[in-house]
């Protein structure tokens, strides 16, 4: 029987230096563009992301974080949405959202909708709400007229957090 407290310990350690980290994606874009299959895979790959990004741009935000780009055909943008409701509303609004699209230059003449209940949609990170100056004054008054209490401690450290 092996006694495994008495084998050594091995560790493997990957840094990258801030200097390496520059030159990652232009060593993949070199290596991708050094093979014919691969290049075409990441010129579809930077496509459909740039693709994505004008959708986001064009479209509500809850569209954009529940939507994912499968393709340009022909002119035609393939998008898959999470949910039928979604699906039927950007149907709907197809004719202003190519038009938004093409006016940021992008070849599109027509949106096909289809519904990816599978999917996971994009979840955005939450932007912190700030508050405003009367807000801090508010609760830094609120706070005076409270007692030494928990409540009056938590009103004072929120009313100066930081903007």
């Amino acid at each position: 029987m092996c006694d495994c407290a008495a084998l050594p310990e091995t560790g493997i350690l990957f840094t990258i230096s801030p200097k390496e980290a520059s030159i990652v994606p232009q060593r993949l874009r070199s290596l991708m563009s050094c093979n014919q299959e691969l290049s075409a895979l990441f010129n579809t790959v930077q496509s459909l992301t740039e693709l994505q990004r004008q959708f986001a741009r064009v479209v509500p935000p809850h569209f954009a974080q529940s939507s994912q780009i499968l393709g340009l055909k022909n002119g035609t943008l393939t998008v898959a949405m999470s949910s039928g409701a979604l699906a039927a509303k950007l149907r709907q609004l197809a004719p202003e959202v190519v038009e938004k699209l093409q006016n940021q230059g992008c070849e599109v003449i027509g949106i096909r909708v289809k519904v990816q209940v599978s999917y996971t949609p994009f979840k955005a990170k939450p932007t912190p709400r700030l508050l405003t100056g009367t807000a801090q004054r508010e609760l830094l008054q609120l706070s005076q007229k409270l007692g030494d209490t928990p409540l009056k401690q938590a009103l004072e450290r929120f009313a100066q957090k930081k903007n």
